[in-house]
């Protein structure tokens, strides 16, 4: 879950505008940076302003391979990959302006926006749900056989819902309304959107007992094969309620590849979807929403691409106040939970007890985390300068990155190999 804060505010009758700064793997366009910053490999191996951007950005969103970014007056910016028409412009685009920030001209009003590999969405200031972008699984939601929406199209099965967050997954996708309702469509296998949806037998139930030992590209082959296998299995093609939380309400949703993070009002926290990696939090692999094993509250969470985070509350010890820390589960090989220890067990971070974390993002292979005092901290995998320490080295635990001159950051968040942070 990211930590949205109002990134023009005012101060002593002045008005402080936002900064929008990207790093890691520019290979698709998504750092939103011209060649002349970022050299003739397109990386940025620490975090780089985008010149090009308002100077009002109030809220910032990653896909897999895009970008997405949010004025004050409700404009919505993109850049990045846009093969799929995720970037929501016109199909005579030149593929040379893709990774240069543009207005989707075709919305207003736009208050938060949210990508996935393949498909965009924005909600609006009446809390109706756009999308865009091109997915044969069902992830537009628009109705049957639907596939490609190359400019924004509003879900208008959801109208009479005001939505308040949006999570996608590689193929399916969730809806969460202000009442607390939580909406799925797209692919459903292995128990990602609940039991709605769900065959005896679902592709990923052989891989779920897998080692998280797996190296990058081992474990990169085990996920293309299993999307492989979900080609012919049933589609969700329209939103509808998640059966199972009827009664219930839902405070946040975040899905990786192909799992789902739910997390109730009460404090509870559900998952649901593959268990290749752990990622579930749990030993059994249920095709329904169930508990994860971790005994603290939480309070926030977020999904990699097959590792869980979550903020929670630490009990107090003798004599104190109780402290925000994260958890990590999951696939781990790449040090992206940074932490040592099982992988299919919610833990503690060390790293960052005491640093009071207030939101959490994860990506492919490393993970990001913002400070209530605005600092930033990453770990994982640090290939191509994601983890914006000027190195390309791996770091098993989280590491503050330093800004040359002083920065406040407002919000940070993870694509698959590239981040944003939005600062002040």
């Amino acid at each position: 879950m990211l930590r949205l804060i109002k990134s023009v505010v005012s101060l002593n009758g002045r008005r402080r505008m936002s900064t929008v700064m990207s790093f890691g793997d520019g290979s698709q366009g998504a750092l939103g940076l011209p060649t002349s910053v970022t050299g003739i490999g397109s990386d940025a191996y620490e975090p780089t302003p985008i010149k090009s951007l308002p100077p009002d950005i109030c809220t910032i969103t990653t896909g897999h391979y895009h970008s997405l970014a949010v004025t004050s007056n409700g404009h919505l910016w993109s850049w990045g990959r846009n093969v799929e028409s995720q970037l929501g412009r016109a199909l005579d685009n030149p593929r040379e302006t893709w990774g240069e920030p543009q207005r989707i001209n075709e919305l207003s009003g736009v208050k938060s926006a949210f990508a996935s590999g393949v498909v965009s969405a924005a909600i609006d200031e009446k809390g109706a749900l756009w999308i865009w972008g091109k997915s044969k699984r069902g992830q537009l939601g628009l109705g049957l056989g639907i596939t490609e929406a190359v400019l924004p199209n509003r879900i208008q099965i959801l109208d009479k819902e005001e939505i308040i967050k949006v999570a996608f997954g590689w193929g399916h996708a969730l809806a969460l309304t202000k009442d607390g309702k939580l909406f799925g469509w797209g692919y459903a296998a292995d128990g990602r959107l609940g039991k709605r949806g769900v065959t005896d037998a679902s592709p990923l139930e052989s891989t779920s007992n897998l080692s998280s030992g797996l190296n990058l590209e081992d474990a990169e082959k085990v996920v293309l094969d299993a999307m492989a296998k979900e080609n012919d299995m049933p589609i969700i093609w329209e939103p509808c309620l998640i059966d199972e939380l009827k009664g219930v309400e839902v405070a946040d949703v975040s899905c990786g590849l192909d799992h789902t993070l739910v997390l109730l009002r009460d404090g509870a926290l559900l998952s649901g979807g593959s268990n290749v990696y752990g990622q579930l939090g749990r030993s059994t692999q249920d095709f329904e929403f169930r508990p994860v094993d971790i005994s603290v509250h939480p309070i926030s969470i977020a999904s990699g691409l097959g590792h869980s985070l979550a903020i929670c509350q630490i009990p107090p010890a003798e004599g104190g106040g109780s402290i925000a820390g994260i958890f990590s589960w999951g696939w781990g090989q790449n040090s992206q939970l940074g932490r040592d220890g099982p992988t299919n067990i919610p833990l503690l971070v060390d790293g960052l007890l005491g640093e009071n974390p207030v939101s959490v993002s994860g990506g492919r292979v490393h993970s990001i985390a913002l400070t209530s005092n605005g600092e930033v901290f990453t770990w994982g995998c640090g290939r191509n300068g994601r983890l914006g320490l000027c190195s390309s080295v791996d770091e098993p635990e989280p590491m503050l990155i330093e800004f040359s001159e002083q920065t406040n950051v407002l919000q940070v968040a993870s694509g698959f190999d590239h981040n944003l942070l939005l600062t002040s």
